[in-house]
């Protein structure tokens, strides 16, 4: 039988890769100091953050609310963030009278703002209620972050700014993404703050 810590560090020796990919990733780094920007003058003038995704990144999406609300390194006042993926009533309802396709989309109508910023996650760069979201948030005229994959995804083209994981394995992927909103929640925090890590 095979030694199943040797599937362990398989997979711990294909996190710390992709990390290192990230690391020298121009782009994913630019785009990370770049949407801590955006979130942080969208929060200075009174605007909020909508973040959705499904499975994992319903999840993640959750955490990063839970970060902007809570908080990241600083005891400080909390920040509009609503993870559109809670509210288990809204979304059946949504999904049992309209369709699942539409979960997202139909509380970015009724929440969205013009100026707020939503942060699409989609390690597939596919999901239609992601999608869906993304083009109703569009046309209210908010700032669409696509979190995704390195390769070109149909979501792309509705996105101001993306944030691409360079990996095509799932959960690689949902990995840099949690590590990239950790460090604009750090980033947000020290602009608006002057935050800097708790020890």
């Amino acid at each position: 039988m095979a030694d199943p810590r040797n599937d362990v560090l398989a997979y711990l020796r294909r996190s710390r890769d992709v990390l290192e990919r990230a690391e020298k990733d121009r782009e994913l780094v630019a785009a990370i100091v770049t949407i801590a920007d955006r979130i942080a003058r969208t929060l200075k003038r009174g605007g909020k953050v909508l973040i959705a995704g499904n499975g994992g990144s319903a999840a993640d999406a959750q955490h990063m609310a839970a970060e902007f609300v809570g908080r990241f390194n600083a005891d400080r006042r909390p920040l509009a963030a609503i993870a559109l993926t809670t509210d288990t009533s809204a979304l059946t309802a949504i999904g049992n009278d309209f369709g699942f396709e539409h979960i997202f989309e139909r509380q970015i109508q009724a929440l969205g703002r013009k100026g707020d910023i939503f942060i699409a996650i989609s390690t597939s760069g596919h999901s239609r209620n992601v999608l869906t979201a993304l083009k109703a948030a569009s046309k209210l005229g908010l700032i669409n972050v696509g979190f995704t994959r390195k390769a070109k995804t149909p979501m792309r083209k509705f996105c101001d700014l993306v944030l691409a994981a360079p990996s095509d394995e799932t959960a690689l992927i949902q990995q840099i993404h949690i590590t990239a909103a950790h460090a604009i929640c750090h980033l947000v925090e020290r602009e608006l703050f002057g935050a800097t890590p708790r020890n």
